[in-house]
């Protein structure tokens, strides 16, 4: 019997609801797939500050570093809004990404056949689109020094920060991005401003050298500026298999792509380290891409599945359950499909409103199906 260690950050708003449907999925998993799971939930964002003072603490990261991957939910919210810059809720995030080195953001945008009127474009346009962001995450203009306002006097004021990227790092999401195009349509596009940025200039560069250096030759390689991308994704998305970008293009591009989708409810997303040369495994966090909706906290309206579906990348990327992860990727489609909705999916074909728990309850009953179907097989 497998096992393995989790750490659950439920946060703020809706993230211990979402969360709580996918501790309902570890209980299944325990039961019927022959593994067990050490979960341990500590908070993070605005419950660690009114708990701790701070977004995050020190014991947490401890935890984090240890585990065989980390879920959250989500954070932030208005209560939090005057508190100090420095240990605001997002900080706690931030804080998570950089001490565990997690250089990789994943985010999928896939259109499910049951969703495809919920898109703002046209049918035609989305259906079918499973695209695939890999957004450098601890490195660029987010990060670079300098940094800051200064105060030039006579009321004007300079405000500066700075886009730096390393060969290393590039190289290093680079090769997430092509390890990944292997495993799906064999195709990495790799945007940046190469005509403005010297930044951009090395990007292009770096990414060139590796593609032929390090043998990923089976993967076709195409360079676009970020500008352009974000036009094709409307114009024509399906384009594009794998695209690797910056932090800061990733930070734009991977929300436009999410919006493909109809929902921000829908959309998981996952964070990868350095994979450990002794033990092959990568440090990771895993995460829906909604906030943390304070409006609808506490009322039961929260669309669990993007929660649902950051845990199974969780299965795939970081647990090596393959097999249980498609199950639940099964899953969802199969509720989906029966015209099963929450309230921010909702649409003409929706049979049977539920609420965040019944979507749990919905996607477990699915899970049980299949395993039965299989098992008979």
């Amino acid at each position: 019997m497998s096992h393995y260690n989790l750490v659950m950050l439920p946060g703020d708003g809706i993230g211990p609801e979402v969360m709580g449907e996918v501790r309902k999925i570890i209980g299944w998993l325990e039961q019927h797939r022959n593994v067990t799971f050490d979960v341990v939930e500590r908070p993070v964002g605005g419950a660690c500050i009114d708990a701790h003072g701070v977004p995050v603490t020190d014991e947490t990261l401890a935890l984090c570093h240890k585990a065989d991957a980390v879920m959250l939910g989500a954070v932030g919210g208005p209560k939090w809004d005057n508190v100090e810059y420095t240990i605001r809720p997002e900080a706690g995030l931030l804080r998570l990404r950089k001490e565990l080195e997690l250089f990789a953001n994943l985010r999928p945008a896939i259109v499910f056949d049951a969703l495809v009127e919920a898109s703002s474009l046209k049918a035609e346009i989305v259906s079918g689109l499973d695209i695939l962001i890999v957004r450098e995450l601890t490195g660029g203009v987010y990060f670079g020094e300098p940094r800051g306002i200064t105060d030039l006097g006579n009321g004007e004021k300079r405000a500066v920060n700075t886009q730096v990227y390393t060969t290393s790092e590039i190289k290093r999401v680079g090769r997430v991005a092509f390890e990944l195009a292997r495993k799906r349509g064999g195709k990495v596009c790799s945007c940046e401003k190469a005509n403005v940025m010297e930044s951009g200039k090395l990007w292009r560069a770096e990414m060139t050298a590796l593609h032929t250096e390090e043998n990923y030759t089976d993967v076709e390689l195409t360079h676009m500026y970020a500008d352009n991308c974000a036009m094709q994704l409307l114009r024509w998305p399906k384009q594009f298999d794998v695209i690797v970008t910056d932090n800061l293009f990733g930070d734009i591009l991977s929300d436009e792509a999410a919006m493909l989708t109809g929902s921000l409810g829908m959309l998981p997303s996952a964070s990868l380290g350095a994979e450990d040369p002794a033990t092959g495994r990568r440090k990771s966090l895993y995460e829906p891409v909604h906030g943390s909706a304070p409006d609808i906290a506490g009322q039961g309206k929260a669309n669990p599945l993007a929660t649902i579906l950051s845990f199974a990348m969780a299965l795939r990327y970081s647990l090596n359950l393959s097999e249980e992860a498609d199950m639940l990727e099964d899953s969802v489609k199969q509720v989906l499909g029966e015209g099963k909705r929450t309230a921010d999916i909702k649409g003409p074909d929706t049979k049977t409103l539920l609420s965040t728990a019944e979507m749990g309850d919905a996607v477990i009953s699915a899970l049980s199906k299949l395993h039965k179907s299989r098992q008979a097989a």
